[in-house]
């Protein structure tokens, strides 16, 4: 189950957003600067010398120097380009210190997996992340209606996750045992009554998806029930014929409600094949079915997939996208000692505040480095040509899995000794 490297590169998306969600200036100094492909860096330049020279008259002294330092560094990263890359550049540079008084300007350069489509330059007390949050919202949507005499339910499926727009009920009665004329009458007040049901589900079916369809973000719509009453309102002249274009499954169902949408979800896994929440849910079934029957053909735990990778035994590498552990590296200048740890994100600063001083030799000149190892095991698997699923913490699967096995998993190409 190949996933693509766009897809990937998403993943770090995500984790590089959180990261720049989280940095707060203490004045308006940290500098957003969004380029679309194709545009003339010459221009950015231009118009970064001339905020350079407004930047001198802020009041503040160090709102002052922080601005100036961060389109100083700006300046000189732009240089490293010769021409803006294929899909753009987004360039976020600021004074990232959590110390009053300590100046500590990074540069965070993302080039997007998808086209920027805007020009921007903000210096605020926060980065500007909203163009790139657009990209990571999954665009592609599933309409889902499971219908019944009395009951209906409208969804959404996007990605893994399944979303209940509407739950309606009707007062269609129930079948009478009443003979002749009245057991007549009976049936059209009750068939009278359906239709109207059917067109209120697709009245709300029709609210809920036409705006999907127009963003150009339906990509079909199935429908579910326990009998033929869902065949009723296909064939019915119920929902807007655009939208009746998009139906590409009617499934036969047991439940309703939110149940009945997983349901019909499950059921349609066929018409579904693609869709990440099917892919994810095999993916782990496998994995637990490798882990009961001891193939050894998996493997999970972070030194254990680190070695299975090194090796090049890795068929399918398995990260949720809740695995939030870190590399860490404490390194002497003086004598060349050092102590590397995979921890936990929130354990860093405790980290730090280990080694004041060089355990070998007592010298203060220690220097700390940090990646994020989720990172770093996705291009291992690509170097050496392995798969790479994310798997979410949307589903039962995925949050088992995250539970169990600390979100990170491996399913092997052969057995290894560890």
């Amino acid at each position: 189950m190949l996933m693509s490297h766009t897809s990937a590169e998403m993943y770090e998306l995500k984790k590089k957003v959180e990261e720049l969600k989280k940095i707060r200036g203490r004045g308006t100094e940290l500098v957003s600067l969004y380029i679309p492909a194709g545009y003339d860096l010459n221009k950015i330049m231009q118009q970064l010398r001339e905020e350079y020279g407004t930047a001198q008259n802020i009041k503040s002294k160090t709102t002052r120097k922080n601005v100036l330092g961060a389109l100083e560094r700006a300046m000189q990263h732009l240089k490293l380009y010769k021409q803006t890359p294929p899909t753009g550049l987004a360039l976020f540079v600021g004074n990232v210190s959590e110390q009053e008084g300590v100046t500590d300007i990074r540069v965070f350069a993302i080039v997007p997996p998808e086209p920027l489509n805007v020009r921007l330059y903000r210096c605020d007390q926060t980065f500007v992340t909203e163009p790139l949050e657009e990209m990571l919202r999954v665009k592609e949507a599933y309409g889902l209606i499971t219908v019944e005499k009395n009951e209906a339910t409208i969804g959404v499926l996007r990605g893994k996750r399944i979303d209940v727009i509407d739950d309606l009920t009707s007062n269609v009665p129930g079948k009478t045992r009443a003979g002749g004329q009245s057991a007549r009458r009976y049936e059209r007040i009750r068939e009278q009554e359906t239709h109207e049901f059917m067109k209120r589900i697709a009245q709300h079916a029709n609210e809920a998806f036409l705006p999907l369809l127009e963003k150009g973000e339906l990509k079909g719509i199935i429908i579910g029930g326990p009998g033929p009453t869902k065949d009723e309102f296909v064939e019915g002249d119920y929902l807007h014929h655009e939208l009746k274009k998009r139906i590409i499954g009617v499934v036969d169902i047991s439940y309703h409600g939110e149940y009945g949408l997983k349901e019909l979800v499950e059921k349609a896994s066929d018409i579904l094949a693609e869709q990440e929440v099917i892919k994810e849910k095999k993916l782990i079934k496998e994995f637990f079915k490798h882990l009961v029957k001891d193939t050894g053909l998996i493997t999970y735990g972070e030194k254990e997939v680190r070695n299975a990778l090194q090796l090049g035994a890795v068929d399918t590498l398995l990260i949720s996208e809740g695995y939030d552990l870190v590399r860490v590296k404490a390194k002497c200048n003086n004598c060349g000692w050092e102590e590397l740890k995979t921890m936990h994100e929130n354990e860093y600063e405790v980290f730090k505040r280990q080694f004041k001083t060089c355990p070998k030799c007592r010298s203060q000149n220690i220097s700390f480095e940090k990646w994020d190892v989720a990172e770093e095991l996705i291009k291992m698997a690509e170097e050496s040509g392995s798969n790479v699923e994310i798997i979410s913490l949307d589903t039962e699967e995925g949050q088992q899995f995250y539970k169990a096995f600390g979100g990170l998993g491996a399913l092997l190409r052969y057995k290894i000794h560890q």
